[in-house]
């Protein structure tokens, strides 16, 4: 993963970000601000990332095609009739609606992404770890677990491999669902003990008993202060500017684009900009060497 000039910032600064950039995407239903935030959370996660992550973003297409076309088969209400399905209305507002929540799906999807590779565990400690000791560990575990849990499963597929256990190619659906019962079995054993050992570790350490004292190695700069400034300006236009409302049932209706679009575009590509910034001053010198 690369650092970028936006993960070298305060983790105020980078939590309060993700804290707008989140909200708004969970609260604006708009289509164009859910598009903007779609293609702005995914354009950071590339910079992060880099190009290894082209094939999660192009596999969140046919899952956002396919939880827009299934919100009316549940969800029936509007006006405008697509076409009947077992006696079963298929309307257009249903599927705008669904399309609405898919892309609120794939803008968490990316979001999250960069959060988790933005905000570590230590800086969120360092955040929070004086405030809120127990809660903040808690968090840390829980934003580790999937990853450590993947991480392990590798492990324990390639050891079971090495010594002749596990599915191969030629086995049937009975062993690799037997296969894949024991190793569900493993990582749940391992996750639990990996719990209760951490757990008697931080209590034997005294943590949460008293207010924590820490080491800080994180300072608020010039930069800091100028970002915190432009997140709130930029998040009080989006909501003052208005036109993010949009209905889709009874009926279909959507507010017109305002300067506060544009406003909240900027918001979210400011992470990509900072890099953007670093990258052209890097290549420039580099060219004058």
């Amino acid at each position: 993963m690369r650092e970028d000039a936006f993960s070298k910032c305060h983790p105020l600064t980078n939590f309060l970000f993700f804290v707008g950039a989140i909200g708004f995407s969970v609260v604006i239903q708009h289509p164009a601000y859910l598009a903007a935030s779609c293609v702005c959370g995914g354009v950071y996660l590339l910079l992060l990332k880099g190009r290894g992550v082209w094939k999660f973003i192009c596999g969140m297409v046919p899952v956002f095609l396919v939880l827009s076309a299934i919100n009316p088969f549940f969800n029936t209400y509007g006006q405008r009739v697509l076409f009947r399905f077992f006696g079963k209305p298929y309307t257009l507002e249903a599927l705008y609606y669904g399309m609405a929540i898919a892309g609120i799906f794939t803008a968490m999807t990316f979001w999250f992404g960069c959060y988790s590779a933005v905000l570590t565990s230590d800086k969120f400690v360092s955040l929070f770890g004086s405030l809120i000791p127990a809660i903040s560990l808690l968090l840390v575990m829980i934003l580790r677990m999937v990853p450590n849990l993947v991480r392990k499963g590798r492990h324990l597929v390639e050891a079971r491999r090495s010594i002749g256990k596990g599915a191969g190619e030629g086995s049937t659906v009975k062993e690799k669902a037997a296969d894949g019962m024991n190793l569900l079995s493993a990582l749940t054993d391992w996750a639990l003990e990996g719990s209760i050992v951490t757990a008697d570790s931080m209590r034997s350490r005294g943590y949460g008993t008293a207010k924590r004292t820490s080491f800080q190695i994180y300072r608020m700069t010039a930069l800091d202060f100028f970002l915190l400034a432009l997140f709130a300006v930029l998040a009080a236009a989006t909501i003052l500017w208005g036109g993010t409302n949009a209905s889709y049932a009874p009926e279909l209706f959507i507010d017109a684009l305002t300067p506060g679009f544009y406003a909240y575009c900027l918001y979210l590509l400011l992470p990509s900009i900072l890099q953007g910034k670093e990258n052209l001053q890097w290549r420039i010198s580099i060219s004058r060497i």
